[in-house]
């Protein structure tokens, strides 16, 4: 194997939408100018907004470079080429979103559009923050163009209260909206498309509207959803070490991992893992070196091919563990 294959520490790309604020950058005492940081793009194979590796031999190479150039090395096994599967980001909502829907696989295949299956993980919420997810029991089609000719879109949602450590799932297909006061950890199919069916009569920074998504959206929408969003997480303790599986999809895993000694992670060839330190910091040692403390907020991408890492705590942390779907 050519490839040097070792813990990558990537640089995100940012995203100064309008709801926006300066939280993720105050949060994890990022070196940034000051701005509006709506969305940190932490593990990102997109040319809109792409992360760069910042360590090692990789150092200054765009993630896509890496897909091409490892393959299966860093994605997994049978991976056959194309984009890295997954884009996870961190969203501030300083203002809440629109009102939106993704299409499952199937919609976008008709709308010659990209999926979008997401999760949240719920990193901070202001007292009383809340999501909207999904529409409430026995709204159809005929009610939900009711509630837009009105713009009573609350009066239709379902409002779900949030508070740190909650799991919420968005599978395409099913309404929601960020309200204001969220810092969230969000799981995406590798995915910007987006239908908006209201943005609160808020104006871009043109000063017009910005632009909805009406036919997209209604075709998108699946009225027979009434799941719960709300995951509850299933806890596992083995070897002294706690973990959580938060959510098991298709397309992702995610799971939440206390680390209060060394963890020696095991070769995983099925998946790359991308962590992200949620508490404390950590070392990593590989057979390509030492990376020392890796501090709070920091996304490290772990290849497939990766035959040995452990990791050391300073202390207590936490992991959010991502993979692809099982």
């Amino acid at each position: 194997m050519s490839q040097k294959i070792y813990p990558l520490i990537l640089k995100p790309a940012y995203k100064d939408y309008i709801w926006g604020g300066d939280r993720i950058i105050r949060t994890y005492h990022r070196d940034e100018p000051p701005g509006i940081y709506a969305e940190s793009w932490e593990v990102s194979d997109r040319p809109e907004g792409m992360s760069v590796v910042s360590n090692g031999v990789w150092a200054g190479s765009p993630l896509a470079d890496l897909v091409r150039e490892m393959g299966a090395d860093l994605v997994g096994e049978g991976f056959g080429g194309g984009k890295f599967p997954l884009l996870i980001k961190l969203i501030d909502s300083h203002q809440r979103l629109s009102v939106q829907v993704h299409p499952d696989d199937s919609t976008a295949e008709r709308l010659a559009a990209e999926p979008k299956t997401e999760a949240w993980y719920v990193l901070d919420a202001d007292p009383g923050a809340r999501v909207f997810a999904g529409l409430r029991p026995g709204v159809d089609r005929a009610e939900l163009l009711n509630a837009m000719a009105e713009k009573n879109f609350e009066g239709i949602l379902r409002s779900v209260p949030v508070n740190r450590g909650d799991v919420i799932f968005i599978p395409g297909g099913r309404v929601h909206a960020i309200d204001a006061g969220c810092l969230l950890y969000e799981v995406q199919q590798n995915s910007n498309t987006t239908y908006r069916l209201y943005d609160w009569d808020r104006v871009g920074p043109n000063g017009r509207p910005r632009e909805l998504h009406i036919r997209e959206a209604l075709e998108s929408i699946h009225f027979d959803d009434h799941d719960d969003p709300r995951m509850e997480p299933i806890l596992i303790e083995e070897d002294g070490k706690r973990s959580w599986r938060l959510l098991e999809t298709p397309y992702f895993t995610i799971e939440k991992v206390e680390v209060r000694s060394a963890w020696d992670v095991a070769e995983n060839p099925g998946s790359f893992r991308a962590l992200f330190v949620e508490e404390g910091s950590v070392t990593f040692e590989s057979p390509e070196g030492v990376i020392p403390e890796v501090s709070r907020g920091t996304s490290v991408l772990l290849p497939a091919a990766l035959k040995s890492c452990s990791i050391h705590p300073a202390g207590l942390a936490t992991l959010l563990v991502v993979s692809r779907g099982r």
